[in-house]
């Protein structure tokens, strides 16, 4: 099977790459220099680019921390595309064969919004809703659409945000932050299994620290 892994050159999309490369599939990890998200037209060349998958993992990286009150009008705009749009324009262009599997790589902020994360709680949660009514559509064509909705997981982005924060990990109802491979050998698994009526859900992957129960 083809698999087209956005954000696949590090952190928790390189996980889902490696994963999915020990099974044999035909990996293509994408980078910052095959398409900007914030960018419509290089994401219209990018889908021009890679017309059909079987397996696509939408994931891209996150804006700064900041309050909505600090957010200034440009920074709405550029994250509309990055984390909004883009992924828009990316789930109507390319074309997911039947039986295939789309993976949402959103966050735990789709569930519970993070006042220090404004930006991110926003827009990832207005294409959560995008993705929940694309997948009654697909499941007509036997395509599985789930969104893992992670929590502190243990990135280069994420480690630079607790930092910022001054977070204390240790707090964490496991005492750690997840590992991207967990995220990686979660989604190998259901590709490798072929666990099919698991679509439309949001999968929230964080170690207990959340307090929602729905």
């Amino acid at each position: 099977m083809k698999a087209i892994v956005m954000g696949g050159t590090r952190g928790i999309g390189d996980a889902i790459s490696d994963s999915l490369r020990r099974q044999s599939h035909d990996v293509i990890s994408v980078g910052h220099h095959d398409i900007n998200t914030s960018d419509l037209d290089s994401v219209r060349r990018f889908i021009h680019n890679n017309p059909q998958t079987d397996i696509l993992v939408l994931n891209t990286g996150g804006p700064p921390p900041k309050k909505f009150t600090d957010v200034t009008e440009q920074e709405w705009l550029k994250y509309h595309n990055q984390l909004f749009l883009s992924f828009v324009l990316i789930l109507q262009g390319i074309k997911v064969n039947r039986g295939g599997y789309i993976f949402l790589i959103s966050s735990s902020v789709v569930k519970e919004p993070n006042s220090n994360l404004a930006i991110s709680s926003a827009y990832r949660a207005a294409f959560v809703e995008i993705f929940k009514l694309a997948s009654r559509e697909l499941a007509t064509h036997d395509i599985s659409c789930i969104n893992i909705a992670p929590g502190l997981i243990s990135t280069d982005r994420t480690l630079e945000i607790m930092k910022d924060m001054e977070a204390d990990i240790s707090s964490l109802p496991m005492g750690r932050m997840g590992k991207p491979s967990e995220i990686g050998d979660f989604v190998g698994a259901i590709v490798e299994r072929e666990i099919k009526y698991l679509s439309g859900v949001t999968v929230t992957f964080d170690g207990a620290s959340s307090v929602h129960v729905f």
